[in-house]
């Protein structure tokens, strides 16, 4: 698969200067100065792209699974901004491979030869084996590995990008989870070692969020690319160090940060509204 380091073009939503317009501008200097090209995606719903666009392969490989999220379908509200990916990816002239598994790119955390999902994506493809589902990502996705992890209690999505990311292909970074309550942390733990990988723990702080969906103070939900990584900020004592950690995990990497305030009290951050590719 290309792995985030390798991508070197971004796309994302035409939502977003709508939805976020001071967000983006903010956004859209810091990746000039970053020197990284960028689009926006014609005639998206909502602004979280990396859950409904294709995964890449490789150079000219995609493949589209099914965005019929539950949590998405369940009420007609939410069910509207659900996109037409056939669509964008048309305007665009993208023509990717189509696969009938129910699967967010949230919860499709990957580096090269290796992918994390939690248990959600058997929940929502309950007419499929969880053997049948795995050994399809295996072949489509041309995978040596895929582990399993427990969902993090209360969010809706399920997604693993709220939770982990590959440093590379050995090493894990990882939430610190000490807030959360036992029985999932016990799990987590128990998931993370079954996959014999290294990890770095990075701090995390929702302590304060006014609701179980805002995600201020979710460092792990960043954009990461060939030309270097952007943080999310939020204007509290985490901030530095996340970035000072980053910066020594990362020596070769340009690492930036941006207010992502306005972003994390609707769900998501960087990694969600980002789509990028390598061209």
């Amino acid at each position: 698969m290309i792995s985030d380091k390798e991508t070197n073009f971004l796309y994302l939503a035409d939502t977003l200067p709508l939805l976020y317009p001071n967000f983006f501008g903010t956004f859209q200097k810091l990746l000039f100065s970053m020197n990284i090209n960028y689009a926006l995606l014609p005639n998206t719903k909502d602004v979280w792209a990396v859950d409904y666009m294709p995964i890449q392969i490789k150079d000219e490989g995609f493949i589209q699974f099914r965005y019929r999220p539950s949590y998405l379908t369940y009420h007609k509200k939410w069910k509207q901004t659900i996109s037409d990916v056939d669509s964008i990816c048309k305007a665009i002239q993208v023509y990717p491979q189509k696969s009938e598994i129910v699967l967010d790119g949230g919860n499709l955390i990957h580096s090269t030869h290796k992918a994390i999902l939690t248990e959600r994506v058997f929940s929502e493809n309950p007419s499929l084996s969880k053997n049948k589902i795995l050994n399809e990502l295996y072949q489509i996705l041309n995978l040596n590995t895929i582990y399993v992890i427990p969902e993090l209690p209360n969010d809706f999505t399920g997604h693993a990008d709220g939770m982990l990311r590959f440093m590379n292909e050995n090493t894990l970074i990882i939430n610190d989870f000490r807030d959360e309550n036992y029985l999932f942390q016990k799990g987590f733990e128990s998931a993370i070692k079954k996959t014999k990988l290294d990890y770095v723990i990075i701090p995390r702080n929702v302590r304060n969020n006014k609701t179980m969906d805002e995600a201020t103070g979710e460092y792990i939900n960043y954009l990461e690319m060939k030309k270097g990584i952007i943080l999310p900020a939020y204007n509290i004592r985490e901030d530095e160090a996340v970035f000072k950690l980053f910066t020594e995990l990362f020596p070769q990497q340009s690492i930036n940060m941006v207010n992502s305030t306005d972003l994390a009290k609707n769900g998501g951050v960087l990694n969600c509204i980002s789509w990028n590719t390598k061209l």
